[in-house]
């Protein structure tokens, strides 16, 4: 994607989808017992309706989730790479790489997908958003002769730290 961004003039963003298990439904038929955490309604039964993280099919919730998402807005789901997304812009194409709630955008106009995504029916609360300068433990940066690249540099500098 950071290829396909720089070869046909697309803005490269990235985005982190916050608490993005809990923007789904569960699956299951989940309830706890409420603790003294919950105060007048310690020892209630309580049913849980968000995914959570833990449970079996969260993942896959959230994953529905936002594959319902993506191809409302016309994206569709690469044959050789599933969790990469495209779609016609004209002249070329935009996309999107998912890694669980993490998103990078290679697009036209990037913000108006973050328009989208934050406002109905959607409603994300998106963090880290803007021009894509660490994605996935890389730095990305662009180099004195204009060429996008990336670099574990701060994964390397935390790893000899420790």
């Amino acid at each position: 994607m950071m290829f396909l961004s720089q070869l046909n003039d697309l803005e490269f963003w990235s985005t982190d989808i916050g608490n993005a298990y809990l923007e789904s439904k569960t699956a299951e038929k989940v309830h706890i017992i409420a603790g003294p955490e919950f105060g007048e309604l310690e020892g209630h039964l309580l049913v849980i309706k968000k995914a959570l993280y833990g449970l079996r099919t969260s993942g896959q919730r959230w994953h529905d989730r936002l594959f319902d998402c993506l191809a409302s807005l016309g994206f569709n789901p690469c044959k050789a790479e599933p969790d990469i997304w495209m779609r016609d812009a004209g002249d070329c194409c935009e996309y999107i790489a998912v890694y669980v709630d993490d998103l990078a955008i290679a697009m036209k106009d990037p913000q108006s997908l973050i328009d989208q995504l934050t406002s109905e029916p959607f409603k994300f609360k998106l963090k880290g958003t803007g021009p894509i300068s660490f994605h996935l433990g890389m730095d990305i940066y662009i180099d004195d002769d204009g060429v996008m690249c990336m670099a574990p540099q701060k994964y390397i500098e935390k790893m000899v730290a420790n």
